[in-house]
């Protein structure tokens, strides 16, 4: 009998010195979300795991240690919560462009990474989901 192999994770290496390209992320954002199709997902919330990966824009902008001249992922989970809570949406699709499209409203970022992943739908399942990647196009 053979071991299981070890799942490994590997997250994507966004940042880039030679590009000035910073990466700012969320891992594992945990909400309370109206969403689904079905009946009984519009009779109570489901909770959804959400996670960011953005390439951020540096342009040789000195941080000063002053949140005014970074992303602040405090803000982004904020927009992510205020968007679950707008109203029930359909489809995790439109959730993640609906959260990447907030992302990209800052002109530093230049892409977002959103996946959302239902957690409490497929029995045997640890979560069901999508991932998106969208572009800046204003850079």
């Amino acid at each position: 009998m053979s071991a299981s192999p070890i799942k490994l994770v590997e997250f994507p290496k966004i940042a880039n010195a030679g590009r000035s390209i910073r990466h700012v992320f969320i891992r594992d954002l945990v909400l309370a979300c109206s969403i689904g199709i079905h009946q009984h997902e519009k009779a109570a919330n489901q909770r959804v795991r959400i996670n960011l990966d953005l390439a951020v824009d540096e342009s040789g902008q000195q941080i000063n240690d002053d949140i005014k001249n970074v992303i602040c992922y405090e803000q982004l989970a904020k927009g992510a919560e205020d968007i679950v809570r707008h109203g029930h949406v359909n489809l995790v699709e439109t959730l993640a462009e609906n959260i990447a499209t907030m992302c990209l409203t800052d002109m530093r970022v230049r892409s977002a990474r959103v996946r959302v992943e239902k957690l409490d739908i497929l029995e045997g399942a640890e979560s069901v989901g999508i991932e998106i990647e969208r572009f800046n196009s204003e850079v």
